[in-house]
């Protein structure tokens, strides 16, 4: 049976879940693919948004669950097929 992993919300919750059987927690469904960022980031760069788009940006980041500078590096990345 596939089941989806809980929100935890505190230390004993996690504990409690390590101590059942995770195989039912073993599918592609609960996996992401997860890009490692290897380059350093040394350099710097600003540009200006309307607050409308930031706004935007700010909110698909937290749905990701990333920081929305994280989020808008990523999207260079993916257009530029790295």
């Amino acid at each position: 049976m596939k089941k989806t992993f809980p929100i935890l919300t505190s230390d004993q919750e996690a504990e409690k879940l390590l101590d059942e059987d995770l195989s039912d927690y073993i599918h592609a469904d609960n996996f992401k693919p997860v890009n490692f960022e290897f380059q350093p980031k040394d350099k710097n760069v600003n540009i200006r948004l309307s607050e409308k788009m930031l706004e935007a940006v700010k909110t698909v980041a937290k749905k990701e669950g990333i920081p929305y500078q994280r989020y808008i590096r990523k999207a260079i990345e993916r257009s530029l097929g790295e």
